[in-house]
């Protein structure tokens, strides 16, 4: 991948895992779709996380016959939008972008080195900006940030089907909330 001015933003990548969803005529190894990026954090990284996770979630459709609608693509590039930068705003130096397909949700984790937790703010309507986290929490199923080694982990699960006409995704529970660690959780 290549970002504004030549410069390489993926410093390393794995190829996705072989998968297929039980009842695809295909055998069903232990691991789901995955891939792994590494990013060095320079100008054009957020564009760039955007399109890998967009191209993950056409090989996932193309390859394994997992649904995806376009609402979960739209939505899957927002979340990777704001968790990256976040990660480019706030930890120094490259992180990493993680995918992996989880039952009928996306998880999407980036690893960065800044150990402090994001913490959503209340609202201000007079505020600019800073409403990265809000939107995640907005639309993702389940919301986690946790410190891992000398930075942090942040991870969003967003329904790869529409919801149906309870509002709920497919296969999830109603009522269910974004689960997010205190920001003294480990």
């Amino acid at each position: 991948m290549r970002g504004i001015g030549g410069r390489v933003n993926a410093v390393r990548t794995t190829s996705m895992v072989s998968w297929a969803p039980a009842g695809a005529g295909r055998s069903m190894p232990a691991e789901p779709p995955a891939a792994a990026v590494e990013f060095d954090g320079d100008v054009g990284c957020i564009a760039a996380a955007r399109h890998h996770a967009a191209r993950f979630l056409d090989r996932v459709r193309a390859e394994h016959g997992i649904e995806v609608s376009d609402r979960a693509l739209d939505l899957t590039q927002l979340v990777v939008s704001e968790v990256v930068t976040n990660a480019c705003k706030y930890a120094p130096g490259p992180f990493g972008l993680d995918l992996r397909i989880v039952g009928g949700l996306i998880e999407i984790s980036v690893r960065d080195s800044d150990p402090v937790l994001p913490v959503a703010r209340s609202a201000e309507p007079s505020r600019v900006g800073q409403h990265g986290l809000e939107i995640v929490l907005a639309v993702a199923e389940t919301f986690e940030a946790h410190r891992e080694g000398t930075g942090k982990r942040v991870t969003a699960r967003v329904a790869l089907a529409d919801k149906g006409p309870t509002g709920h995704a497919a296969g999830q529970t109603p009522g269910a909330r974004p689960a997010v660690n205190a920001p003294g959780a480990q």
